[in-house]
């Protein structure tokens, strides 16, 4: 049995990564301030008796003799993120920092839950790790991105300066179970929107892509990255290569709702990136994974959960 923390435990990703450490024997310390995280999301592991829910921000130290450490914490929708800028900023920089200082002085493993926004609005495509990314630091989401970015570069400065036992991840568009109906985020504003019987809402002409992850593959990605050595620190792009438009989504989910919403068009934000997609190479590689669960199967499972929660 490890002993695990996790931050942002409650959120969409960190209840379902709480919940497949404790299946696998773990005892899980669920640290959150529920901000965006939601206490309904781990409700069904609320009892068991190695699962423990601390209400605190990442932004303030917190210490705790553990074994691994899995840094989710951060709001990661537009809606959320820009909210309040400056924290958004803060939970990336000041979470990080107490989080590795933590893992050095228990000498424990650490992953970073970065994202593929740090890629920004690509020139190269697909996205390997070795792309740098096209960023914009000033922009309103420079605060989700360039601290995810920061975040990057202080795991590395603690890995090769105070030999910290690090991960990084890049994590891509995911969707599943558990995600806030009102997060702004893509998947979840058109099932909300087709159960509703609403307009689905497009920004731009809807011929940007994105790669749709389901949950429980993020998960296997997540928990395979961590068990790697400790040589190897990533980063490691963990998404689905498959690649769709906009309008395909949100044509789909309303097919498979059976909805009769019809497609609203809205003018695109500022820095909203044309294209995402993942060269998932690297993690085919090191971690012999790759995501099992294509779009349709995955969106009938998440579909059935908003069925059950609008």
């Amino acid at each position: 049995m490890k002993q695990i923390l996790v931050t942002g435990g409650a959120g969409f990703i960190g209840s379902h990564l709480c919940a497949r450490l404790l299946s696998e024997g773990h005892s899980v310390i669920c640290l959150d301030n529920f901000f965006t995280g939601s206490r309904s999301n781990i409700l069904p592991l609320i009892g068991h008796k190695f699962f423990e829910v601390v209400r605190h921000d990442v932004t303030l130290p917190y210490y705790a003799e553990v074994d691994e450490v899995y840094n989710l914490a951060c709001p990661a929708s537009p809606i959320h993120y820009q909210f309040d800028a400056i924290q958004t900023v803060k939970t990336s920089v000041m979470g990080a920092i107490n989080m590795l200082g933590n893992a050095s002085r228990t000498k424990a493993k650490i992953l970073q839950a970065s994202t593929s926004e740090v890629y920004g609005d690509p020139f190269e495509h697909p996205q390997k790790e070795s792309y740098w990314g096209n960023v914009n630091p000033i922009g309103i989401r420079s605060c989700y991105d360039e601290g995810k970015r920061v975040a990057e570069t202080l795991f590395m400065d603690y890995h090769r300066i105070n030999n910290v036992r690090i991960k990084i991840i890049r994590i891509f568009n995911t969707y599943g179970p558990n995600m806030h109906p009102n997060d702004g985020r893509v998947v979840s504003n058109f099932i909300v929107q087709a159960l509703q019987g609403q307009d689905l809402t497009i920004y731009g002409d809807g011929s940007q892509t994105r790669s749709f992850q389901y949950v429980d593959d993020l998960v296997e990605g997540m928990i395979r990255m961590m068990a790697t050595d400790d040589s190897f620190v990533g980063p490691v792009n963990i998404g689905n290569p498959n690649e769709f438009t906009i309008r395909e989504l949100a044509e789909k989910v309303i097919q498979m709702t059976g909805s009769t919403s019809k497609i609203a068009y809205r003018p695109l934000p500022h820095d909203d990136p044309k294209q995402r997609r993942p060269d998932i190479s690297l993690a085919k590689k090191r971690l012999d994974w790759e995501p099992t669960i294509q779009l349709e199967q995955g969106l009938q499972k998440t579909i059935e959960y908003f069925k059950g929660i609008v």
